[in-house]
């Protein structure tokens, strides 16, 4: 039986403050499952230093890896090259700013391991608001909202709460060979409405606050996700001929 092994895509632009305890917590974490892995760092040209930061440790650790796109910019197109670039039958994906607690990682691990196709790291797992209980009544309500938009989207036999996530782990199996749009930070909606995905678990956890360093979100990427809302919305009704 070949031997699983993990593609954990760490997408970054400017967090240099938060890499050296992220890639510890991550490879601590890790040392408790029984797989193979690569940490890749998708680096979108930082000018903060965090590409030399990441460097250091893939000197010292093959499977640390680091890729640094110029003229590029956006959290799913980095997802998909850093999957592009490794032969891993489980891809994942977490955020550079430890708002996501790498120390989940084994729990979603341990999920797909047991033979569902996708673990998703989840906010609204469970109906109490704790895990988000420091955000303000403002961005709870615009998150809430978002999520809400996508309802029509999603398949009736893989309902999920938190399909906005950007923690999860998927069976490449179930993506590969399928046209992900490179523009935007939300690409797990859109693996739930193209994927080959028979079976989802969320996993509950506490959303951390940011380590270090700014927040990418801004109109832009409200933009490209009202775009792919619209995208998906076509895709759903036609096929992959109309998008």
């Amino acid at each position: 039986m070949t031997r699983e092994k993990l593609g954990l895509v760490i997408p970054t632009l400017n967090e240099a403050g938060n890499m050296q305890t992220l890639l510890n917590r991550l490879q601590v974490a890790l040392g408790t499952v029984d797989v193979d892995y690569e940490l890749i760092v998708v680096d979108d040209n930082s000018s903060d230093g965090t590409a030399e930061i990441v460097q250091t440790y893939a000197e010292r650790d093959p499977r640390v890896r680091l890729f640094v796109r110029k003229g590029q910019r956006g959290l799913a197109g980095a997802v998909i090259h850093g999957w592009a670039h490794t032969d891993a039958t489980l891809f994942g994906v977490i955020d550079a700013d430890l708002q996501h607690p790498p120390e989940v990682l084994p729990k979603l691990l341990s999920v797909v391991l047991e033979g569902k196709d996708i673990a998703i790291a989840s906010r609204y797992a469970t109906n109490s608001h704790e895990s988000v209980r420091q955000w303000s009544k403002a961005r709870l309500f615009i998150s809430r909202a978002s999520t809400w938009a996508t309802t029509p989207l999603q398949r009736k036999d893989v309902r999920i709460k938190d399909p906005m996530s950007g923690f999860f782990v998927v069976r490449r199996e179930c993506i590969e060979s399928i046209e992900l749009h490179p523009q935007g930070f939300k690409i797990l909606l859109e693996i739930l409405v193209k994927g080959r995905i028979k079976s989802a678990v969320e996993v509950p956890f506490l959303f951390a606050t940011r380590h270090s360093g700014k927040s990418k979100a801004d109109v832009k990427v409200a933009l490209h996700y009202f775009s792919l809302l619209g995208k998906l919305s076509r895709y759903a009704l036609f096929g992959s001929g109309q998008q």
